[in-house]
Parts: structure tokens; C-alpha cells; sequence
């Protein structure tokens, strides 16, 4: 992203209800309560569905990440998630 691009200049790239998969391993920068600062949150690769989306700084997207599994909800940002296809 550009200095003077800011992603809430366009559309969440992710909707509710989006089935996603972790890019990279996810771990506690503080924000997440109960557990300590590197712990792990998800690994790459898992499975979540995102919940809701806010907003950091009001330049970027954070999408809420349920993942199931583990029943932990974790706010990532759009390069940290990729969509899973769906099968039909």
C-alpha cells in the first residue's frame, strides 16, 4: 500500500461469512486478551470464516476470523488471509 493509498478508499475485499485460509502463522501482538504477546493465535493455512470487519487506524481493513476449531475469533488484516474456494 501506497502513503497516500488508503484501502478504506475501496470496498472490504472479504465479506461476512467468507470462507478464508491463513497466509501466514498469526500470533498475539498485544491485542488479544488471555494470551501472551507472540503467542500462537492460528497457523498458516487454517480455516476461519470472517464474523465482522472494522477498521485500524482508519486506514485498513481488520476482518474478524472465526476459526471454528479452535473456537478463537482473531482480528487479521487482508494480507494475512486469502479466499478458499467453495466446492460445488
Amino acid at each position: 500500500m501506497q502513503l497516500d493509498e488508503l484501502e478504506l478508499d475501496l470496498p472490504p475485499v472479504f465479506e461476512i461469512g467468507s470462507k478464508v485460509r491463513t497466509r501466514k502463522l498469526i500470533r498475539n501482538d498485544g491485542t488479544y486478551p488471555g494470551k501472551d504477546i507472540g503467542e500462537t493465535l492460528a497457523k498458516k493455512g487454517e480455516i476461519g470464516y470472517i464474523v465482522s470487519i472494522g477498521t485500524f487506524l482508519q486506514t485498513s481493513y481488520i476482518y474478524a476470523v472465526h476459526f471454528i476449531e479452535k473456537g478463537v475469533i482473531v482480528g487479521c488484516r487482508k494480507k494475512e488471509l486469502e479466499n478458499v474456494e467453495e466446492s460445488k
